[in-house]
């Protein structure tokens, strides 16, 4: 059953639960949906089953408000009019593949290419701008499991992949992804998710002032269409290191070093120290002001830190707030990019009768 969780209380606490609406008709008459999932603390997190996209989420800063500490649109036209990826879920491919090509069992294959001469996040029709089937689960711990089955062809890749990917808003704060994937021929996965962060509450701010730890010892640097040049570069010593808390702003217009000039500031994989397929803590966000604390975890060997360095301030999000240079962060746990063209990197070939499985939490607290 979806109960309403917009105003229900449960003595001081509001009713944990999830709330269906509507969001809007497609360009091709299809309706999307928007689900609303609410835990007891108060946390919300709004998710529509077009493209997977996570449209906004509330955590409390010091004072205990609430407030969207992420980048989107109120309206389905401006998702499907042209977004930055704005939370969507990504695939089949996260990240890039170079010239949009890559060769699996000797067997060819080219792929939609969308940037720079190479393929982007699953290429022009990828899974952000598809269709999921939506289905909902109400509790304390509200989830909603989306599914979508990417024909094979699609965009260029090989197999058709069965794809599950499961919001879980936790007790504690915590926005939990579970994906899942089957193939019925050998093909290659990297899903990920594309929230932009900004933890100042409504994009009062740039993320400059944002304090980032990544507990990652090596990066993946790149050449100046963005892709990997093949070996891995220690963070000691650069603009890089984020071992210990460091302010974004920090060296981020050093364009001294050549990766932050290829970026434009940040726009790369970092490399973690435990590589195990377990869930770890991979990362964290403080924002001074606001006193809110985003804890990254993951299963995944890496994560890409973009610092929303393309926004230009044409796209607005709800209020009228403009997503200038700068206004969200984000944290893209994945594979590597380019692996398929890379054997030196972890594989991401996933075969008939193997299932792909990854976990991200992104949970939140208060430093006061």
């Amino acid at each position: 059953m979806i109960t309403s969780c917009s105003s229900e209380k449960s003595g001081d606490n509001p009713k944990a639960g999830i709330e269906k609406s509507a969001f809007g008709t497609l360009a091709d008459g299809r309706p999307a949906d928007l689900y609303t999932l609410r835990n007891e603390a108060g946390m919300t997190a709004r998710i529509t089953n077009y493209g997977g996209i996570l449209v906004s989420m509330t955590a409390p800063d010091k004072a205990g408000t609430f407030e969207n500490v992420t980048l989107g649109f109120d309206s389905l036209a401006a998702y499907e009019k042209g977004s930055p990826f704005f939370g969507a879920l990504v695939g089949r491919y996260g990240n890039r593949i170079a010239k949009g090509k890559f060769t699996l069992d000797g067997k060819p294959y080219t792929l939609v290419t969308n940037n720079m001469g190479n393929h982007l996040h699953g290429g022009t029709v990828g899974f952000d701008k598809v269709l999921w089937t939506a289905t909902p689960t109400d509790g304390n711990e509200p989830a909603l499991k989306l599914t979508y089955t990417s024909k094979d062809g699609e965009e260029g890749y090989p197999g058709n992949l069965a794809v599950t990917v499961i919001y879980t808003l936790q007790k504690d704060n915590a926005l939990r992804i579970d994906y899942e994937a089957t193939t019925d021929k050998p093909t290659v996965v990297n899903l990920t998710n594309h929230t932009y962060f900004n933890l100042t509450g409504g994009v009062k701010r740039d993320i400059l002032d944002h304090v980032v730890t990544i507990n990652a010892d090596r990066l993946v640097p790149v050449d100046q269409t963005l892709i990997p040049t093949g070996v891995l570069q220690p963070v000691a010593g650069t603009p890089f290191d984020f071992t210990k808390p460091t302010v974004v702003g920090r060296c981020i217009n050093d364009s001294s070093d050549v990766q932050i000039k290829y970026g434009l500031g940040y726009d790369h994989c970092w490399v973690f120290g435990d590589s195990s397929s377990s869930l770890k803590s991979v990362a964290t966000v403080m924002e001074p002001t606001s006193g809110r604390v985003m804890n990254v975890k993951t299963t995944e060997p890496a994560v890409q830190f973009y610092t929303g360095n393309f926004l230009d301030g044409t796209l607005t999000g709800p209020g009228g707030v403009v997503y200038a240079k700068r206004s969200g962060l984000c944290l893209e746990t994945e594979h590597y990019p380019d692996s398929p063209n890379q054997p030196a990197f972890p594989s991401t070939v996933l075969r008939p009768g193997q299932t792909y499985k990854t976990t991200t939490v992104y949970q939140f607290s208060v430093n006061k």
